[in-house]
């Protein structure tokens, strides 16, 4: 395989272009994430060499995460799923994880599947939850604190997640380390300050902190999220697809834990988000929903309109409740407001992306994905 470099020096010693025209080029068309390399086949994962740097095939769609690559990666998904579904009614709990593995070492090390890749990633972190469960429901008392019961669940995930990552290079698995993380964190912290404070439930008790807690961790996830991609801007290499999987829970974590100061009377009470809500409270939500919108558009990620979904329709519900229109009239108008909302943006979105990128400085936007 010929390297970018090697082939710019060819073409100069042939007279194509000249030796300080070579050397103007290479650096100008990596930094815009021109790489050649050997085709990988259709399915493959690409999990050879060091870590999350080395640059994959760019596509059209940056966003685009690389776990569907060709029917074959989903025949044998569907495998992988039936198979696990008899061992698991066969077999222990336990069962599944030397099952796992094999399977593992054979679809994902040596073949390079993608999309197995992914459901192994899922039924592993699966079997360290149930593992989890049941240890806990086996040793630790019905009646312990309900935080330390939390933290037992997502501490295991910490610790045997990042072996998973180190062996297999899946980037599901990574970003399911960092949310383990934080949720270990949040654990620790609502623990120690329930156990400062002596009350029962320090949520119920003080929204606002709560509020301010798990904003704090949101905004952690998305700050990690944000460093792999500004570090890969063209969006080449499997550093995108470890902040495609993190957006996707950032995007609704700081969606849900923002809005719970919209609403810290109910977060007492467990009625959080419950969608009767008066005119305030649901300008609050489309205002909220608009800006992480606008932020999905800057940096080009859609997790950041799909978050706002289910609330944008709460929200689009009780605003049209306010009307008195028949229940039939402000639901199906909801579903048709949200959808057009949804295509709107989805068709417009190259459009939408320019007009929200425009007024940004230059130097922030040549940190960002390039426009299309």
């Amino acid at each position: 395989m010929q390297s970018l470099k090697s082939v710019l020096d060819g073409a100069a010693g042939e007279g194509i272009i000249s030796t300080g025209q070579a050397g103007a080029l290479l650096p100008y068309m990596e930094a815009r994430g021109v790489f050649l390399r050997e085709p990988v086949a259709a399915g493959a994962l690409d999990i050879a060499g060091p870590a999350e740097d080395r640059p994959i095939a760019p596509v059209e769609d940056t966003e685009a995460p690389r776990f569907v690559r060709g029917f074959h990666d989903v025949l044998i998904t569907i495998g992988v799923a039936i198979f696990m579904a008899g061992v698991s009614g066969i077999g222990s709990v336990f069962a599944a994880l030397p099952v796992i593995v094999i399977l593992a070492e054979i679809l994902v090390k040596r073949q390079r599947l993608a999309l197995p890749a992914v459901l192994l990633t899922v039924l592993y972190v699966h079997f360290i939850f149930l593992t989890a469960v049941i240890v806990q429901d086996q040793y630790l008392d019905t009646q312990a604190d309900p935080y330390l019961r939390f933290l037992l669940v997502v501490l295991p995930f910490a610790i045997l997640l990042p072996p998973f990552y180190w062996r297999y290079r899946i980037p599901l698995s990574l970003s399911l380390w960092f949310l383990s993380l934080a949720a270990a964190a949040l654990g620790i912290v609502f623990l120690a300050l329930t156990r400062l404070a002596g009350g029962a439930d320090f949520i119920a008790d003080h929204p606002m902190i709560s509020a301010a807690i798990f904003l704090a961790a949101a905004l952690a996830l998305y700050a990690v999220a944000m460093s792999y991609d500004l570090s890969d801007r063209f969006r080449v290499s499997r550093r995108s697809d470890i902040a495609f999987w993190l957006h996707l829970v950032t995007a609704p974590a700081l969606l849900y834990s923002t809005l719970a100061f919209v609403f810290l009377g109910d977060l007492a009470n467990n009625t959080l988000f419950s969608g009767s809500k008066g005119l305030p409270e649901a300008l609050a939500v489309l205002a909220v929903v608009v800006v992480l919108m606008v932020i999905g558009l800057i940096i080009d990620r859609r997790a950041f309109v799909t978050s706002g979904l289910l609330s944008l329709g709460l929200a689009t519900a009780s605003l049209l409740r306010q009307m008195e229109a028949s229940p039939e009239i402000f639901v199906f108008l909801t579903l048709l407001i949200v959808g057009l909302v949804v295509l709107t943006i989805g068709i417009g979105w190259p459009h939408f992306r320019r007009w929200a990128v425009a007024p940004l400085p230059i130097p922030l936007k040549e940190k960002l994905p390039p426009l299309r």
